[in-house]
C-alpha cells in the first residue's frame, strides 16, 4: 500500500540528546543520597512516563528523597530538562515539516510529564506536524502495539500505510510487527535517503 502518513520519534532523532554530565554531577555532589535515593526515584520517574503522577508530585518526593531545597530542586530539574530536550536536529525537522500537506505527519514519543510545555516552548514541534502523541499523556508506551495504535486511529491510516522513523531498533522492530515500514535512524543522511526510497514508490 502507498505511503499516506509519516510518524517520527524525538528524542535521538528529532531533538540531538548527548548526556550533559548532569546526573555524574549530581552524584558527586550529593554522595550516599544520591546512592540510596535514586534507586527510590526509578519507580516515581517510571510512572512519570506514562502519566501515573503529575509533575508538582514527581518534583515534591524528588526533593524528599534527595534532601534538596526548593534552589536546589530548580537547578536539578532545569539540568534535567536542559539533557532531556537536547537541541534541536534543524536539519531534520526541515525535512519533516516539508513533509505537508504531501502526507499526513505525527510525532509518537515516550516521554515525561510536562514534555509537551517544555518542547512546545523550545522547538514548536506542534507546528512542524498533524499529531503529537506523548507517552504521558496517553498511559502507553512504545513498543506496546497499543500506542502505536493511538497514532493510527487518529490519523485516520492502517498501520501499512504508516512510515515510521525511530532510533530505538526494538521500537522499528515494534512498528514493523504492526505492519507499518519502520526506518531505524542512524544519522541525518541515511534516515533521509532511506525515507525518501519509500515516499517515491
Amino acid at each position: 500500500m502507498p505511503v499516506l502518513a509519516v510518524v517520527f520519534d524525538i528524542g535521538g532523532v528529532l531533538e540531538i540528546t548527548p548526556p550533559t554530565g548532569w546526573r555524574e554531577a549530581w552524584q558527586a555532589r550529593l554522595g550516599a543520597a544520591w546512592e540510596e535515593g535514586i534507586p527510590r526515584l526509578e519507580s516515581l520517574w517510571r510512572a512519570g512516563s506514562v502519566g501515573d503522577v503529575g509533575l508538582l508530585e514527581v518534583e515534591q518526593q524528588t526533593a524528599q528523597v534527595l534532601g534538596l531545597g526548593e534552589a536546589d530542586l530548580r537547578q536539578f530539574m532545569d539540568e534535567l530538562w536542559t539533557e532531556y530536550l537536547g537541541e534541536l536536529n534543524r536539519e531534520l525537522a526541515d525535512y519533516f515539516a516539508a513533509l505537508r500537506p504531501r502526507y499526513k505527519t505525527a510525532i509518537l514519543s515516550n516521554s515525561f510529564v510536562g514534555a509537551r510545555e517544555r518542547e512546545r516552548q523550545a522547538y514548536g514541534f506542534e507546528d512542524l506536524c498533524d499529531l503529537v502523541v506523548y507517552s504521558h499523556e496517553e498511559g502507553l508506551e512504545k513498543p506496546d502495539p497499543a500506542f502505536f495504535a493511538v497514532v493510527t486511529g487518529r490519523l485516520d491510516v492502517a498501520a501499512s500505510e504508516v512510515l515510521f522513523l525511530d532510533d530505538v531498533e526494538a521500537y522499528v522492530e515494534a512498528a514493523r510487527l504492526l505492519g507499518m515500514t519502520g526506518v531505524l535512524y542512524l544519522d541525518n543522511g541515511q534516515a533521509i535517503a532511506e525515507l525518501e526510497s519509500y515516499l517515491e514508490r
